[in-house]
């Protein structure tokens, strides 16, 4: 790959390690590289040599990069640092895992209105920290969006589109960027941040749309559309928007400027006012600055009375019969006939509940076993007609799946539909609920001549991208294809259409690159006292799966790799590997200070509450007639016994009660009555 020998391997600044190349763009090559001072992968921006050999642009590229360094939001990719090694200019940003928005619309295509709301919130979110330090991003775009893992996303590339404005012309290169600008930026007059607004407008008309506003063979031509042209309204594509989230993308993308929200901060307010009441519509106008107006309820159903005269008014026999008495064999006769009557009822009622329930529980499932409600449908001709007003019709929107094919016919004008399988006039059965029928088209290109498509077997994966991008062709480019091969990873081993055959604007290119030769890898070495997250990256680079313990270590830091299994080993891709981190030293625990506890001393003085570790003495005071024996302890007591009648007692154990008790007994007589 152009670029890629020349940095692999260096450390710039005796501190970032050059890993591989994961991107190239109009100005810089983009690497993954390592932070040996911070343990941590970063990506790094290398300018190109044509523009790090401008001094004047050296001066803007360090300026504005400074400035965005500034900015720390959670959805703005942070950019570490801004150097220079030599004579090479670089920025150094955090790494971002994931996919660009451009690249998940066209995977996904169309993306329903709560998916695109989330994403355009967190846009706005970063401009809005941007604008209120000053930064203007000037190239707001799907392919500058970044989608993590989560589902958040980051912004990138803040404030470098100024670093580009040095061309004044807008060539074919420039169409992807085209596609978003400002009408003013489109007529070069001043930028401010109403134009990422309206950038923001665009990218989501395009998410709730999957179609970009305007669309030109060339960049001039685009430009020209958003100074002068009006886009076809977004629920006229998709009705399922809600009105309220059209009139935010549509005001975002005022073509005046005035009449744009104001700031980022504003668009951001409708956007949760919008999150928070779906039903809410907007009217933007002069009249009406806040913009927001309750949604007007469904009117409710009329009621009304009916006359008296007309509600009693039932149903008269035309000839009615006076009532008469019966006679006794009438009466008999009547009985038997309201018997049988009441029978044949009964009879007919059971009748009717067997065929109801057979039709309710029964029928329905046989039916559903055996056949569907079918609708049979007559093909139109699409022959003659402009792709995008087939695409743009209801009514054969829900009948139809369209695939295009486009090729390029001398004199047929871009876009018109030239043949179609099945033909017209055809009829096809369609059950009723199931896919719509599929139809394929063949269009054409327009006036410009097929290419041959391009050798680029032996490239990597990123620039054989880049390769189609610079062809100046609208192209569709699926999602490259990993396959098994025994070339180098990442290398090109197959293009669908192969190289050398005809390709024209909207052909659709398939690639399919190395996963590389050996099935199995080595364990990266030398990961002990790394920090976890460069551990965890580099086992992922590879193609493992880090399984993490966390032990304490008196040696490491928290956060701190001491073990790696089976470290600089070669083993299966997909391999779990077994790593340890330090949750550094094992804290030593606080001694709990012993509680108080109470004294009794029985028989003495000295009772009270005393802490553990106290020294208190007691005193025995023997009742007149009586001496002192003994002093009787409790457990967890250190006594000294100083005479008979005074001891010291250290308490060494908590509890909650220490009782301390002396012992006395009578005065024997010194002179005691003879024995008798």
């Amino acid at each position: 790959m152009e670029g890629n020998d020349k940095y692999l391997g260096r450390i710039l600044d005796n501190r970032y390690e050059i890993l591989e190349l994961i991107g190239v763009g109009g100005m810089a090559y983009v690497y993954k590289a390592l932070c040996h001072r911070l343990n941590r992968l970063v990506a790094i921006k290398i300018l190109k040599e044509e523009l790090a050999n401008d001094e004047e642009f050296q001066r803007r590229f360090y300026t504005e990069s400074q400035a965005v360094a500034m900015l720390s939001h959670p959805n703005i990719v942070a950019v570490y640092d801004v150097s220079r090694s030599g004579n090479t200019e670089y920025i150094v940003m955090e790494l971002i895992e994931g996919i660009t928005l451009k690249q998940y619309i066209n995977r996904k295509g169309l993306l329903n209105w709560k998916e695109a709301l989330h994403f355009a919130t967190q846009i706005v979110k970063a401009l809005n920290h941007a604008h209120s330090r000053g930064i203007i991003h000037r190239d707001i775009k799907p392919h500058n969006i970044m989608i993590l893992k989560d589902g958040s996303i980051k912004v990138a590339d803040f404030g470098i589109a100024r670093l580009l404005s040095v061309q004044n012309t807008l060539t074919q290169e420039a169409l992807g960027s085209v596609h978003y600008i400002s009408p003013e930026q489109a007529k070069g007059g001043q930028i401010d941040a109403r134009s990422d607004i309206y950038s923001v407008g665009v990218v989501m008309y395009e998410m709730l749309t999957s179609r970009l506003p305007f669309v030109g063979d060339s960049a001039v031509s685009v430009a020209i559309q958003h100074i002068s042209a009006i886009p076809l309204s977004p629920r006229d594509i998709n009705p399922d928007i809600p009105i309220g989230l059209e009139e935010i993308t549509m005001h975002a993308m005022e073509p005046d400027v005035n009449t744009r929200f104001t700031t980022a901060e504003e668009m951001l307010n409708d956007l949760e006012e919008f999150r928070k009441y779906p039903g809410i519509i907007f009217n933007y106008s002069s009249t009406n600055p806040s913009g927001i107006r309750p949604a007007e309820p469904a009117a409710p159903y009329e009621t009304r009375m009916i006359p008296r005269a007309d509600a009693n008014r039932g149903i008269q026999p035309l000839n009615p019969r006076p009532k008469t008495e019966m006679t006794s064999d009438e009466y008999r006769d009547v009985k038997k006939r309201s018997g049988s009557t009441a029978t044949l009822v009964g009879i007919f009622a059971v009748v009717v509940f067997l065929v109801v329930l057979l039709a309710v529980f029964i029928l329905p499932p046989i039916n559903s076993w055996f056949r569907q409600p079918e609708e049979v449908v007559n093909i139109p001709s699409f022959i003659g007609s402009q792709l995008s007003d087939v695409l743009a019709n209801d009514e054969w929107d829900a009948l139809f799946t369209f695939d295009p094919s486009f090729v390029y016919r001398d004199g047929v004008p871009e876009g018109e539909i030239m043949q179609q399988d099945p033909t017209a006039n055809r009829t096809r059965s369609m059950p009723i609920g199931n896919d719509r029928i599929p139809i394929r088209l063949v269009v054409s290109s327009g006036d410009n001549p097929p290419i041959e498509m391009p050798d680029l077997l032996g490239l990597h994966y990123i620039e054989a991208e880049n390769r189609l991008a610079r062809l100046g062709i609208d192209l569709i480019v699926d999602p490259p294809e990993p396959v098994e091969s025994d070339e180098e990873r990442g290398i090109v081993t197959e293009t669908v259409p192969a190289a050398g055959q005809m390709i024209a604007n909207g052909s659709r290119i398939l690639i399919r690159y190395s996963l590389g030769a050996a099935r199995d890898v080595r364990v990266p070495a030398n990961l002990v006292n790394r920090t976890e997250a460069v551990v965890d990256a580099s086992l992922r680079d590879h193609d493992l799966v880090p399984e993490i313990d966390r032990e304490y270590d008196p040696n490491a830091a928290a956060g701190i790799v001491v073990f790696v299994e089976r470290e600089g080993q070669l083993v299966p891709v997909g391999s779990t590997i077994r790593i340890i981190v330090s949750l550094g030293p094992e804290p030593t625990p606080t001694p709990t200070p012993d509680p108080e506890f109470s004294v009794t001393v029985n028989g003495g003085s000295g009772s009270g509450s005393f802490t553990a570790g106290t020294n208190i003495q007691i005193n025995a005071e023997p009742p007149a007639g009586q001496q002192f024996v003994d002093w009787v302890i409790s457990p967890g007591v250190v006594f000294t016994v100083g005479n008979n009648t005074t001891a010291s007692a250290t308490f060494i154990m908590p509890s909650s009660a220490v009782v301390v008790t002396a012992s006395f007994e009578a005065i024997p007589d010194p002179n005691p009555p003879p024995e008798p």
